[in-house]
């Protein structure tokens, strides 16, 4: 009996460990396949407004992390926001804003469990993974236009929240 009890926890240990590698992983690999989708499609445009989106993401997280300095929940520091869940997101807003929904879902389920391993890891709260999520997610939808002629958004405000509907020619 202890003896299966002892090996469970070793299981679930090696699990964990393997979970929060996986995070370490996968928020190098969604922003580079991001990259990879607009350079396998010869989109020039879509590169250059990636590493612009991409770069103040990056920039922006380090920068919040050296001014907010809020500790971890390990009692490390520079927790506030995430920048395993910025730059993973990164990739996920990119592709949304430029390619689509379509595109993008599995990216986003993907960053969204980045998220999920930094938290189960005790690295971050939940408010400093939507933040690096939030980083992300603004400076794509400022800097990323829609490589279509047609686009559906979000749009939230302190009063609406809804979808705009954009068409170019």
């Amino acid at each position: 009996m202890v003896m299966t009890a002892v090996a469970c926890l070793m299981a679930t240990d090696a699990i964990a460990g393997k979970t929060e590698t996986s995070g370490d992983i996968l928020r190098v690999v969604i922003p580079a396949a991001a990259y990879g989708v607009a350079w396998h499609r010869g989109d020039d445009v879509g590169k250059r407004q990636f590493i612009k989106a991409f770069a103040g993401t990056v920039v922006t997280t380090y920068v919040l992390k050296n001014i907010v300095d809020k500790e971890r929940p390990n009692g490390d520091d520079e927790a506030f926001p995430s920048g395993h869940a910025a730059t993973s997101f990164a990739g996920a807003a990119f592709l949304h804003k430029r390619y689509g929904w379509r595109e993008a879902w599995p990216a986003y389920l993907l960053s969204a469990y980045v998220g999920w391993t930094r938290v189960d890891a005790d690295e971050h709260d939940t408010e400093d993974v939507v933040a690096g999520a939030a980083v992300a997610l603004a400076w794509n939808w400022w800097l990323v236009k829609p490589a279509d002629q047609a686009a559906v958004t979000p749009v939230a405000s302190s009063d609406m929240l809804g979808l705009s509907w954009q068409i170019r020619w």
